[in-house]
């Protein structure tokens, strides 16, 4: 049998116990811990209400655990970090459970959950990165030319999801420090990514452009930036919305939630932006989620899946948490991940004014959204040009962005 603590830590040497994760034969168990059922603090409230009692998870469709301890768990590239220091101790990555590899995590993890006991000591070594050196060896790793994984890369890009290479770091002006752990005085939390297998050399561009348009569409965004190496190379890289100095937030995303596979594309942005009012009970946040809608339609992001949109718990309320990851995006089979009022390959403005109506929102105001949206998408190809992007890739997502405009805009 195996048997983690989960702690909620706020900040350093501030933290609570949430209850007990056990594995057995007979499949994951989790327990909360009786003081904290007196907080009130609901941190999965669909999934894990706050009540005593054991659970078992037994939703094997979503995937081997709770969505709530889920979200701890890195996805593509942070698990083939995993999976090759495992490799490195000479561990079977097969062999390991998923409580084990919370416990690999320990205090490392995204958000405000950590694992008790951890599987090494999590004490961190804040030293001033090399961008280049690390997204080479990142590239590497990607195009199994090496075997070896370089320690420090693993402790930085070992817990975020997503499939592209990325790291944590902590930021001074034009300092950069290692950021898995708490910062000095003065630093702020980012993440920084590196290019994918199959990203071009002007990915961190495009992201930067598109949260530029984002910021002028009226969608709450975090700090954003490219950072240039002396080699040429160009990062784009975000500040962290679960961290503010060393205070952590609880976060959690849609698709962990509600249970629902971020790799099996099944929701609508309905369902969404329904659990956006039953969670935060905002109507700002609604029309934030539903104006995010509006822009990835517009700017032809389809990766739009369920783990791309976050709750965060700021003060015991549930907030919809700043946007991130947007991006020019093919999507699976070319279409949205997350379908508009059932329609994927192209959500005209006959389905968004739908949703409107259904969530409540005046056509005025819809209209005047998409608009606004539409305006800000528009200055695509003068942003990209003053940046640097080459004017064939322009070329090509102004050729996307226009005809998702015109859908939008056409009854």
């Amino acid at each position: 049998m195996k048997k983690l603590e989960v702690r909620l830590h706020r900040g350093p040497e501030t933290f609570q116990s949430v209850g007990v994760l056990v594995e057995e034969k007979r499949g994951i168990f989790f327990e909360y811990d009786p003081l904290f059922l007196q907080s009130g603090l609901w941190l999965s409230p669909f999934k894990l209400p706050l009540r005593a009692g054991v659970f078992q998870h037994k939703d094997f469709g979503f995937g081997p655990m709770f969505g709530l301890f889920d979200d701890s768990l890195p996805d593509g590239w942070g698990l083939l970090l995993m999976d090759r220091y495992l490799k490195g101790k000479g561990i079977l990555p097969s062999s390991v459970s998923v409580l084990e590899r919370l416990a690999y995590l320990g205090c490392r993890t995204m958000g405000a959950l950590a694992y008790f006991p951890p599987t090494e000591n999590n004490v961190s070594n804040q030293t001033v990165l090399d961008l280049h050196h690390l997204s080479n060896e990142a590239r590497q790793i990607w195009q199994g030319n090496t075997t070896e994984l370089l320690p420090e890369l693993f402790r930085l890009g070992g817990s975020p999801g997503g499939a592209r290479p990325k790291i944590l770091v902590g930021i001074k002006e034009d300092s950069i420090l290692s950021g898995e752990d708490d910062l000095p005085e003065g630093y702020r939390h980012w993440l920084i990514k590196f290019h994918g297998k199959t990203d071009d050399q002007e990915s961190g561009a495009v992201e930067r452009v598109y949260a530029l348009m984002a910021e002028s569409a009226g969608i709450a965004i975090p700090h954003t930036r490219l950072f240039e190496t002396k080699e040429g190379e160009r990062f784009f890289g975000i500040e962290r919305f679960d961290r503010q100095a060393n205070t952590k937030f609880h976060v959690h995303s849609f698709g962990n939630l509600i249970h629902s596979n971020f790799r099996v594309p099944s929701c609508d942005y309905g369902q969404f932006l329904e659990v956006v009012q039953i969670l935060t009970k905002n109507y700002h946040d609604v029309v934030q989620g539903f104006r995010r809608m509006i822009f990835n339609i517009a700017t032809y992001n389809r990766d739009d899946h369920v783990k791309n949109f976050v709750f965060r718990l700021v003060e015991g309320e549930w907030r919809l948490a700043p946007a991130f990851d947007l991006t020019f995006a093919e999507g699976p089979g070319g279409e949205h991940s997350m379908s508009v009022e059932g329609e994927g390959k192209m959500p005209r403005k006959q389905h968004v004014l739908s949703l409107a109506k259904r969530l409540s929102i005046p056509q005025i105001e819809t209209e005047q959204m998409i608009e606004e949206v539409c305006d800000a998408t528009q200055g695509w190809k003068k942003a990209a040009a003053l940046i640097g992007i080459s004017k064939k890739r322009i070329k090509q997502i102004a050729q996307k962005i226009d005809q998702s405009i015109k859908a939008l805009r056409s009854d």
